[in-house]
């Protein structure tokens, strides 16, 4: 009798385990993107300067498609190689510097270059901003 309780008060025992409440809860989206920064689409006024492979100088107007801390995309018509240095001086708006013409003086490499989604453009360009930045107060015009 003793060993048909004990076997008794086992399985109920499983049985508790068995029933422990479920985990509920699933991972956030944000986890699936490999980025470690938020990249927002924020269409930047930017004027892009470097070198081109063979060695001449350009400066190219263009408009930033999405920017991060980290990084930005947009598009040129000089054709950049990977790993070329650029300077990006983007058009902050004025909403977010208080009413004040400012820009953003950056520098970064070209890590990733992709057919242009954009017709007015030859290519897309990614790059990855090295650690120097610095904002540029502009003068307002006088009118």
């Amino acid at each position: 009798m003793k060993e048909i309780q004990e076997k008794k008060k086992t399985s109920q025992k499983i049985k508790k385990k068995k029933k422990l409440p479920k985990k509920i809860g699933t991972l956030p989206i944000v986890i699936s993107n490999r980025r470690r920064e938020w990249r927002f689409e924020l269409p930047l006024e930017a004027i892009v300067e470097g070198r081109l492979p063979q060695g001449e100088s350009f400066q190219e107007k263009t408009t930033i498609e999405n920017i991060s801390s980290g990084g930005a995309y947009f598009g040129l018509d000089a054709k950049v190689v990977i790993g070329s240095k650029l300077n990006l001086s983007l058009n902050l708006p004025e909403k977010l510097t208080e009413g004040r013409k400012m820009q953003l003086h950056l520098t970064g490499t070209a890590v990733r270059l992709e057919k242009a989604e954009k017709k007015d453009k030859k290519q897309g360009v990614a790059v990855k901003f090295s650690r120097n930045y610095r904002f540029v107060a502009l003068e307002k015009e006088k009118t």
